[in-house]
């Protein structure tokens, strides 16, 4: 709280009437109607009450009850009457407008600021002693260990999309305060919540799948301290990417599950060779290296059964042995065995994580 608002909140209410008695004496005498000043000073009445805080209804009963205690005596007829409540109501709707002048700018300069820190939490842009004491104000403590899930759509997502209000809504009331913050980042939809508390995510993503119609979740690990969340961002996010170029079919997906992947591509040059060497003949076939690529990939997807891959990829069950015979005579390496699937399985993910064959490697 800024001295300003301490000093503005130790006001009585009664402050925020000020001249409004004197006004009203003025309009039951003449009839007139308020000036421009008069509005603009209700106007600035009204801001500065609603920038002490101070509750806008307690505020209209004050007006009404000075209204009532300042009824001017001594005068009547309809005339007096209507004059004296047109002004009351051109004064209480200025003071009003003022109010909600403040307001809406206290919300606007709060969105900048909860932007602000966002960007700098999933960037790890901010001195992160400083970024841990904004975090409190926002409801997260990053002394503990979070985890990031993150939600990717037909289309882009911010803050006040249908999705997000929708998925917070979900959330809060099945939750409740639990330290979790939903927000959006590149079209995105986020949630951070705590590292220990997997239930969140794993509701976090099912309600973004429905409410998206299907959309792609990743899970980053927990990561403990201020800058766990930005790394549990960046490992959400190249989850995410991973699963684009592998060609995952699952809408939920766990970087825990996926670790073998970075670790294959850490070497890009070794998994180079290793696809070339080993995979690289099958561009001699009839149709190029795809074909037998895909017949690999289902092959090693159904746990090496031939009947399951020939049903995914509706072939014959001969027709599959024919694809699995030709790849061993290209390659050398035959499917079925043990000693070479291993070889086999590891270049075709190295394959999918590269590109080959659609990109040169």
């Amino acid at each position: 709280m800024t001295d300003q608002q301490t000093e503005q909140q130790a006001e009585p209410q009664e402050t925020y009437l000020d001249g409004y008695a004197a006004i009203l004496a003025q309009v039951a005498g003449t009839g007139r109607r308020l000036t421009r000043d008069e509005l603009e000073e209700r106007r600035l009445l009204g801001e500065r009450a609603a920038e002490a805080g101070h509750s806008l209804r307690a505020l209209v009963r004050l007006h009404l009850d000075a209204t009532r205690a300042s009824w001017p005596g001594g005068t009547s007829g309809a005339g007096v009457a209507d004059s004296v409540l047109a002004a009351v109501a051109q004064a209480v709707d200025a003071f009003a407008e003022g109010y909600e002048r403040a307001q809406r700018l206290a919300v606007r300069q709060e969105e900048a600021a909860r932007r602000e820190f966002i960007d700098d939490l999933l960037y790890g842009r901010s001195d992160l002693g400083r970024l841990a004491e904004r975090a409190e104000r926002f409801g997260l403590v990053l002394s503990r260990a979070h985890a990031v899930a993150v939600a990717e759509g037909p289309e882009a997502y911010d803050d006040t999309a249908p999705v997000t209000r929708f998925v917070e809504s979900a959330l809060i009331s099945r939750f409740g305060d639990r330290r979790i913050l939903i927000t959006t980042k590149n079209g995105q939809l986020i949630c951070i919540a705590p590292g220990d508390q997997d239930e969140i995510l794993a509701f976090f993503a099912k309600q973004a799948y429905a409410a998206t119609d299907g959309s792609r979740v990743a899970i980053g690990r927990p990561q403990s301290g201020a800058g766990g969340v930005v790394h549990s961002y960046e490992e959400a996010l190249s989850t995410l990417e991973l699963a684009e170029r592998l060609e995952l079919d699952e809408p939920v997906l766990r970087a825990a599950d996926l670790l073998v992947y970075p670790v294959l591509t850490r070497d890009r040059q070794a998994m180079a060779d290793l696809v070339l060497s080993v995979l690289g003949p099958l561009r001699g076939a009839r149709g190029g290296a795809e074909p037998l690529l895909r017949t690999l990939e289902a092959y090693f997807d159904a746990g090496c059964t031939a009947a399951e891959a020939a049903r995914r990829l509706t072939l014959s069950v001969r027709a599959l042995t024919y694809r699995l015979d030709r790849i061993h005579q290209l390659t050398g390496a035959n499917p079925a065995d043990p000693v070479h699937r291993y070889t086999l399985q590891t270049a075709v993910i190295g394959a999918r994580l590269l590109g080959w064959p659609a990109q040169e490697i």
